[in-house]
């Protein structure tokens, strides 16, 4: 695991331009490399707008390890400072400490009642959760991929993205539900270099196709690679600590 992880960052840091036509998998794996590196640790916030007018904000830190562990703190706003999340492997949980205890979580459910779900923001694997074809693209200079899940449990069914030809870098997201209904669709802007040779989009808009009022941005403010987390970071029983 960890000679493919530094495979893949070593790839990503030397050769962020994809040369000659690229294979859909040679694009997937570039998708999972940009916005979702082995092991990081990110300021970031993401903002709900929800229908009756109102939105939140949530102020996070997020931390990546090796073995594809996540853990996420929340700092604001007030109602949701101490909560955490903690992913390990294919297992998710939330931490509230009103209650000291963690609760178990699924992929398709709601990131903090916005429009994200929780594998959205906390697992990016798309090279191992789904099958992946290239289409056609009626988007100028970009490819277009379809992902269909490889499991009932991956977070959506279908997804089709499109990523820039000139660098793999992704441009739209359109994730679809069992029924072949539009669920949300994503807009990836704000494109930053946050390390020398590390690029990927700053804001990510994740708009509810079905609550048309609704939409949620994640942004990224600060963010660092190849970070060395102890392993306990990313377990229960550190949870509130």
């Amino acid at each position: 695991m960890r000679v493919f992880c530094l495979a893949v960052m070593t790839w990503l840091v030397a050769a962020p331009a994809l040369a000659g036509e690229p294979t859909a998998a040679e694009l997937l794996a570039r998708y999972d490399a940009v916005m979702g590196p082995p092991t990081f640790e990110s300021e970031s916030e993401m903002t709900a707008y929800r229908e009756d007018g109102s939105h939140r904000t949530y102020v996070m830190k997020m931390l990546r390890g090796e073995e594809d562990r996540f853990r996420v703190w929340f700092k604001d706003p007030a109602s949701a400072r101490g909560q955490e999340m903690l992913r390990s492997g294919d297992n998710m949980w939330v931490y509230l400490p009103s209650l000291k205890r963690a609760t178990r979580i699924a992929n398709r459910d709601s990131f903090q009642g916005g429009d994200f779900n929780n594998a959205d923001v906390m697992r990016v694997n798309y090279t191992q959760d789904y099958a992946c074809e290239r289409v056609d693209s009626a988007v100028a200079d970009t490819y277009a991929l379809v992902l269909k899940a490889k499991s009932p449990e991956t977070a959506y069914d279908v997804i089709k993205l499109w990523v820039r030809k000139s660098d793999g870098l992704p441009v739209r997201g359109e994730y679809y539900g069992t029924s072949g209904q539009l669920m949300r669709s994503a807009e990836f802007t704000d494109y930053k270099e946050f390390e020398k040779g590390y690029t990927r989009p700053a804001r990510v808009v994740m708009r509810n196709e079905l609550v048309k009022a609704r939409r949620s941005e994640l942004v990224i403010h600060a963010m660092h690679l190849r970070v060395q987390a102890p392993p306990q970071r990313f377990t229960q029983v550190d949870l509130g600590r």
